[in-house]
């Protein structure tokens, strides 16, 4: 298969590698590359590439350049126009255009004046394919006039009034910059209460005497024609009287209560507000009906100026500025309106297409009025241009089919408003041309093992190339699962390995023709490093060494750097690199630091670091150190309302040297004892400038922190309380929830003693229904969090806020949260209730979602109630049937039910959840499971074993899950060995439960596996085991045959004169173990049994295990325990399915033993095989022969 690159594929990933991108679409395309190997016969309609800006101003002292550059194919011509006509540059000796370009310099410095070429100048470039224009240049020489003479009275007012020096600069251009100086050209200091406004007046909130002077003077610097002019020197007298009586602010501008501005789009908004008043006003901004944006508001000129970067039309509405001192305040507010000139939602891109192609151009702009759009063709309104019948103008689109090669030109579009313009040019080029591929011949691509290889194949065309790749001579084909091919042609092999290497063929073709390209690929060994330098510790004066040893492409260049603390390493020559080591000699302290290796190839880089530490030679003995002593004379100077200084004298540092003194307060009026960190400063340090909060009793404290640790605190300072003020903070965590369906409680985190800044402190809480009330309305409380609006719709959302405020007056404007009146039960249930079961025990259940206004309340799922129910009795007995909830969270509208018994009757119903509780239900839905396959039987006994048949009762399976078909029983012998006979299969109706096997084998032991079955199949089985009976003198009887059943009777074995033999002589031989292990143990205490096995191996004493009828160890009195004792057989002689398979056979009703070959004793027969566990290892079981030996030893 071979891969072919169409347009509109994935495009290669930004950044990942440079590549020459040429790229032709047949809607969107770039322009025709000017690549040397195509310039020869190729055509392009002219380009401008630069050209002076819209606005240019000029320095009427050089010569003028208007720049106008354009590039194409063959290359264009070019022409001017002044103010709208031609301007005729052959005429006017004065001007030249620079050869091969349309740039014009204008000499004024010999003669003529700049004022002779303003005007609006447009340039045009103009080949045989079509011609493209320039912008209307605005040309103007920059002016700097002087200040008109005037006299300026001196100034005299009383202390405290206010005052404007006007500066009125004269007119230039472009505007000047305005600042303020004395005679010195020294600044005039500007604070709060003096500053300049943006109309370069200086403003005075409120005189003070030693704004006494007379050379307040304003300057203007034209920064154009770097120049700068100064008005008259203003002579200001303040008298040294007693003050004038405090005032409150008012406005020295702007005048009035409210004003307007008007700014444009991406421009700077500034706002301005200054304000006279005694004391000094305080300016704070805000904007009515939103917040200030964050990242793009600055506040300058001691907040007087509200500045606003890359203003949008969201910026437009009422922003108010406030003046406030201790005597009021007042507001002005500023409506705020944002034009904006043209700007490009999609300006034209250049059209490259084949003849008989369609395409289109399209301008679309955006702006505050909305802009007319026009369009020129090659400089010409297109309404009066020729007429062309491959072109359609649909508004802000021109659309081409069929278009021809007299369909190439440069379109022009121009979007325009009041405010501006925008011009663009956009070429229809109509070529037919065979492939060409760019990319170099035989270009040799080298990429290190496992990184991406990108091969490169530029190319152009038209109609548009597709591209196809081969490797290989032979030109086998790529697969695409491998491959990523990018629509600029370039191959990328995303994980490049060995087998990457190879030539590689790029075919392009259109139905003019085909061209071909191979480049070849090799593939690098990466660069590692095998040995990294390892970290070290040397004394000073000695040798250290570190080795970087480095494995590489043996075809590539392996350069080998060092660096320490990652730059180069010292010019000394104590540092010498030979190969892969780097050997520093006689280490001083300043070597110590990280070690860099650093490995570079052509195509890799790879490195490795170790850290040297230098430490002295011979440790001197080290003298006593501890925690500094506690610094004392603590001093509080320069006491202002927000800040004060804190001196204090160090104490000894114990021979460690003081790093930092750590400062801590308390607030004595609201936590008295409790101690804050205030701040830290260096241990050079011994005073320290601490910003205050208002209404603080404050006392101060100073510890010293060394290397050891930090000092006791030392005594604190005097006391010093700050005055009273607003609140800075507003209450945090503001929440509104409601808890009944007619209320909203908002609650809020309050603020502490510190944060109330003053006496009284209170919060004002307001609420306003959203989309439904005007106006808020608000409440003022005091030591609470909570407060409960009454009487709210249910479940709508309220817009609050919580302000706090004191006697001094209220924090900023606090944030807006949203809230919810409380919830109520849902009203509606779910409907159209669908059940679909799935098998036998899962079933899923769909609905319709509840309308979220019956919901009334936030939505937290639903809730399927499902349960057992009898056919016919659904609603019987409703109160004693156990239900099953499950909850489906969220939106959801179906849900699984898991756990579903088989051949099962279920009703079940729907509700929804909000935060109240649950809807109604909706109407009840039934549904039946299918039937399953059964459990296993409950029991399986094996009774009247006798010599030829067994009998076999049981019980019916606890789940049958279905109607029972038939049971199936499945038995086959077991021999000595554990072997298995051959399996024998039996069928037994459903209604039964007795089976009795005839015809058997006996005193033989047979395995039973006993299932019941429905039509969904086979149960579990049960399994058991039992052995026929041999006769009383354990002979066969030679007659027995088919169809004869001969009972024989049960033998108590333990009556037998040779098994009580037997017991005796085992008792005998364990009385001897005893006395034996007895005298060893008095001897050298434990004794274990098991040792001397394995120390001389004999057969004849070793230890019996519980598990096989064996002993275990002797030990000590501490290890004394009874023994097991056998377990009783079960009266019914009932085995459970999960018995073992290993049971011996019960013979009569005692309980016997069964001889090995040998006659020694293997063990009790037990019809219960499982182990329960026994407490101190004893047993309620009656004694047989074998345990009463076990008792009587």
């Amino acid at each position: 298969m071979q891969l072919k690159i169409m347009p509109k594929k994935k495009r290669l990933p930004a950044g990942r590698v440079a590549l020459i991108l040429f790229l032709c679409q047949m809607i969107s395309a770039l322009e025709v590359p000017l690549d040397p190997k195509l310039l020869e016969d190729l055509v392009q309609p002219p380009t401008i590439t630069q050209q002076s800006p819209k606005d240019y101003i000029i320095d009427p002292r050089e010569n003028i350049v208007i720049q106008c550059e354009a590039k194409g194919k063959p290359p264009p011509s070019f022409s001017w126009t002044r103010n709208g006509t031609h301007f005729d540059i052959d005429k006017d000796p004065l001007v030249t255009m620079k050869p091969g370009s349309g740039t014009l310099t204008i000499n004024i410095m010999s003669e003529g004046k700049a004022e002779t070429y303003e005007g609006v100048y447009q340039c045009t470039a103009r080949n045989e394919r079509g011609a493209a224009i320039s912008n209307n240049i605005v040309v103007r020489p920059s002016r700097s006039p002087l200040w008109t003479k005037e006299k300026l009275e001196p100034i005299t007012l009383r202390n405290g009034q206010s005052l404007v020096l006007p500066c009125r600069p004269p007119l230039g251009l472009p505007p000047p910059i305005i600042f303020w100086m004395d005679n010195s050209f020294q600044r005039l200091p500007q604070s709060e209460r003096v500053s300049q406004g943006l109309n370069g007046d200086l403003y005075f909130s409120n005189v003070l005497p030693e704004d006494t002077r007379e050379d307040y003077i304003c300057y203007a610097r034209f920064n154009h024609t770097q120049t700068i002019q100064q008005k008259q020197p203003i002579s200001v007298k303040v008298i040294s009287a007693k003050p004038n009586r405090e005032r409150p602010p008012t406005f020295l501008t702007p005048e009035g209560n409210t004003s307007n501005k008007e700014e444009l789009r991406g421009n700077v908004l500034s706002l301005e507000c200054i304000a006279e008043g005694l004391p000094t006003p305080v300016i704070y901004w805000i904007k009515e009906d939103g917040t200030l944006p964050t990242n793009r508001t600055f506040y300058r000129n001691f907040k007087k100026t509200l500045q606003i970067i890359q203003v949008s039309e969201a910026d437009s509405g009422n922003y108010q500025c406030i003046a406030k001192n201790a005597l009021g305040a007042i507001h002005h507010t500023i409506s705020v309106t944002v034009k904006a000139a043209p700007y490009w939602i999609l300006a034209p891109q250049n059209l490259v297409l084949s003849p008989g192609e369609d395409g289109s151009l399209i301008c679309r702009a955006n702006g505050n009025p909305k802009p007319r759009i026009s369009w020129l063709s090659n400089g010409v309104p297109i309404e009066i241009a020729p007429d062309d019948p491959s072109r359609k103008i649909d508004g802000d689109t021109i659309i081409f089919s069929n278009v021809q090669e007299r369909s190439s030109a440069v379109y022009q579009c121009n979007a325009s408003n009041e405010y501006g313009y925008l011009l663009a040019n956009a070429f229809v080029n109509v070529l037919a041309e065979p492939p060409r591929i760019l990319t170099s011949a035989n270009t040799l691509y080298q990429v290190i093992a496992n990184r991406p290889a990108l091969l490169d194949c530029a190319f152009f065309g038209s109609p548009l190339p597709t591209i196809e790749w081969f490797k290989g001579a032979k030109g086998s084909a790529l697969r695409d699962d491998i491959y990523v091919l990018h629509e600029n042609g370039t191959l990328e092999i995303p994980v490049a390995q060995k087998d990457s290497t190879g030539t590689y063929t790029c075919v392009a073709r259109n139905k003019l023709g085909m061209a071909k390209n191979e480049v070849h690929l090799e593939i690098k060994d990466p660069t590692r490093i095998i040995k990294q330098p390892e970290y070290a510790v040397v004394q000073r004066g000695s040798t250290v060494s570190f080795e970087c040893k480095v494995k590489h492409d043996h075809t590539l260049t392996l350069t080998i750097t060092w660096l320490k603390d990652n730059g180069e390493l010292p010019s000394d020559g104590r540092f010498t690199v030979d190969k892969d080591h780097l050997e520093v000699a006689d280490v001083r302290d300043s070597d110590g630091g990280a070690y860099t290796c650093v490995a570079n190839t052509t195509l890799d880089m790879v490195s490795a670091s170790a850290v040297l530490s230098v430490v002295a030679p011979t440790p001197t003995p080290a003298p006593i150190y501890d925690v500094p002593n506690p610094p004392f004379d603590l001093e509080l100077t320069d006491q202002l309302d927000k800040s004060v200084q804190l001196s204090w004298t160090p104490g000894d540092d114990n021979n460690s040297p003081i790093t930092k003194f750590i400062i801590e307060y308390e607030d004595a009026m609201h936590e008295a004892g409790l101690w804050h960190h205030q701040t830290e400063v260096s241990g050079m340090q011994t005073t320290a400038q601490l910003k205050l909060s208002p209404y603080v009793n404050y006392s101060f404290r100073v510890m010293a922190v060394n290397s050891l640790g930090r000092s006791l605190p030392s005594e604190p300072s005097e006391q010093y309380l700050t005055k009273a003020a607003e609140p800075d903070t507003n209450p945090t965590a503001v929440e509104g929830l409601g808890s009944e369906p007619d209320n909203l409680v908002i609650t809020w985190k309050p603020l502490n003693g510190f944060e109330s800044n003053g006496p009284g402190l209170q919060y004002k809480v307001s609420w306003l229904q959203k989309d439904g009330d005007d106006e808020w309305a608000s409440v003022v409380v005091a030591n609470v969090s909570k407060y409960i609006v009454s009487g709210t719709p249910t479940f709508v959302p309220y817009l609050i806020k919580v302000q706090a405020l004191n006697d001094v007056g209220f924090a900023p404007e606090p944030a807006v949260v949203m809230g919810h009146s409380g919830e109520d039960l849902p009203m509606v249930a779910p409907g159209n209730v669908r059940v679909n079961v799935v098998n036998s025990t899962l079933a899923e259940v769909h609905w319709d979602p509840v309308p979220l206004k019956s919901i009334r309340g936030h939505l937290q799922g639903y809730r399927i109630y499902y349960w057992k129910a009898q056919e016919g009795s659904l609603k019987r007995n409703r109160r004693h049937i156990e239900k099953k909830i499950l909850t489906f969270q969220g939106n959801k509208t179906h849900g699984m039910l898991p756990g579903l018994e088989p051949f099962s009757h279920y009703a079940l119903n729907v509700r929804v959840v909000n935060g109240k509780g649950e809807g109604p239900a909706s109407p009840d839905r039934v549904f039946n499971t299918p039937e399953g396959v059964p459990s296993a039987p409950s029991s399986l006994k094996i009774i009247n074993p006798t010599l030829d048949s067994l009998t076999l009762e049981w019980d019916p399976p606890s789940r049958p899950n279905g109607i029972l078909t038939e049971y199936t029983l499945k038995y086959q012998p077991i021999n000595s060995t554990h072997e298995l006979g051959p399996l024998v299969d039996l069928k037994i109706p459903a209604n039964k439960t007795r089976w009795t096997l005839k015809n058997l084998n006996f005193s033989t032991r047979y395995k039973f596996y006993f299932y019941a079955q429905t039509a969904a199949g086979s149960g579990s089985q049960i399994t058991e085991e039992a052995v026929t009976t041999v006769d009383e003198a354990g002979i066969l009887p030679p007659d027995v045959g088919a169809g004869k059943a001969m009972a024989s009777r049960q033998v108590d074995i333990a009556t037998q004169g040779w098994f009580i033999g037997l017991m005796c002589a085992v008792a005998l031989l364990i009385l001897i173990l005893l006395i034996v292990c007895f005298i060893r143990r008095n001897k050298g205490g434990k004794y274990p049994v098991k040792e001397k096995e394995d120390a001389h191996a004999d057969p004849e004493i070793q230890p019996m295990k519980e598990d096989d009828g064996t002993f275990g160890e002797y030990s000590d009195a501490e290890d004394h325990k009874p023994l097991k004792k056998g377990s009783r057989t079960p009266s019914d002689r009932t085995v459970k399915k999960e018995d073992s398979d290993d049971s011996l056979v019960d013979y009569g009703e005692g309980v016997n033993g069964q001889f090995n070959e040998d006659g020694s004793f293997i063990g009790q027969y037990s019809g219960k095989k499982e182990k329960e566990p026994a407490e101190g290892n004893e047993s309620s079981e009656a004694p047989s022969p074998v345990n009463a030996m076990n008792s009587f030893v």
